[in-house]
């Protein structure tokens, strides 16, 4: 039997469409901010195609689950860094974020791997309650993903004429969208905590059993 291509699976290649907008999108940053948020926003929305390419090709696969990860947290890392040099005065804000989002997320695959989940959105449903519904929830999960990075990407265009010269701050359309997202990316740092916390409860727990059996 002909061994599977991996790399060439259909929801991979999606993937690699993933990484090439996300670069394009970071290359535009300092000079087009509207061609990079429409890249780097296209490139988020695909997160969603490759997951149902997966299940409806049966091609999951644990290399794509962790480019998808890789390429979501260096994408939102990416885009922080640019707003901490639009907007120094929260340079130690979005330094925050990026640390926080990180390590949640490494932390919490690291301890469903350990545990022997295939990816670290299969939690085991006992666990905490908003986790629970975070990733069992697909409105959930996206609202969440989706309101936080258009919040960054709004913070990134609305930095006022002496970057850019499309509306500023006080477009008054915008204004009521922002503060909406806002909401919910802070919501969303905070189930960052919660992850953070929860996965290092999991590891905790992983080493006092491994501990216990050799005494």
């Amino acid at each position: 039997m002909t061994q599977e291509n991996i790399f060439l699976f259909v929801p991979n290649l999606i993937g690699y469409a993933r990484v090439v907008l996300a670069l394009l999108s970071f290359y535009l940053m300092p000079s087009s901010p509207w061609p990079a948020v429409f890249c780097y926003l296209l490139s988020a929305l695909l997160d969603a195609f490759d997951g149902h390419a997966a299940r409806a090709l049966d091609q999951a696969t644990k290399f794509g689950a962790m480019m998808d990860m890789l390429t979501d947290r260096c994408a939102t890392m990416c885009l922080l860094v640019n707003l901490a040099l639009l907007y120094p005065s929260y340079a130690f804000l979005f330094q925050l974020s990026m640390s926080l989002d990180i390590a949640s997320h490494w932390l919490h695959l690291h301890s469903s791997t350990v545990k022997g989940s295939g990816s670290h959105k299969t939690i085991d449903l006992s666990g905490n309650p908003i986790l629970r519904l975070y990733y069992t929830s697909k409105p959930v999960l996206f609202v969440m993903c989706a309101g936080n990075e258009l919040f960054f990407c709004l913070l990134y265009i609305l930095t006022g004429p002496t970057h850019f010269n499309p509306a500023p701050l006080s477009a008054g359309w915008l204004r009521p969208l922002l503060a909406l997202c806002g909401a919910v990316s802070l919501l969303k740092a905070a189930i960052s905590v919660l992850h953070l916390v929860t996965a290092s409860q999991n590891m905790a727990a992983l080493d006092a059993a491994e501990r216990a059996k050799r005494l």
